[in-house]
């Protein structure tokens, strides 16, 4: 198996919740772009030491994989794809939070605040 195998099967992993495809949906169709993609990614940083990054991209990264949830790309870079296989992603809104939620098998802890993992 080829490092690019590996890489492709560790991504193919990471799920996008229907509520959080509608609303990346909305929002790109807010920006009124239907040439960008969320890019996910697992930088250094933050009291666990990683930290994920989801943001709107129209860059193209050599070894970067796209998956396509009912129109919506997600596009994981391939230095980001071990630490994401298997994760899901889930857009709540309750009363009590709003945002993008990561469940992650691959973080083994993180810190108080939720925005880094080990």
């Amino acid at each position: 198996m080829s490092v690019s195998d590996e890489t492709s099967t560790a991504t193919d992993g990471i799920v996008l919740s229907e509520a959080a495809a509608a609303k990346v949906k909305a929002l790109l169709d807010q920006e009124g772009r239907d040439d960008l993609a969320l890019r996910v990614a697992v930088q250094p940083g933050g009291c666990s030491g990683l930290r994920y990054q989801l943001f709107f991209d129209e860059r193209s990264l050599d070894g970067d994989v796209v998956k396509d949830f009912g129109g919506v790309k997600v596009v994981t870079d391939r230095m980001s794809a071990p630490y994401l296989g298997g994760a899901s992603i889930d857009f709540v809104d309750t009363i009590e939070k709003q945002g993008f939620t990561i469940d992650n098998p691959n973080a083994t802890g993180s810190c108080a605040c939720g925005d880094s993992f080990n």
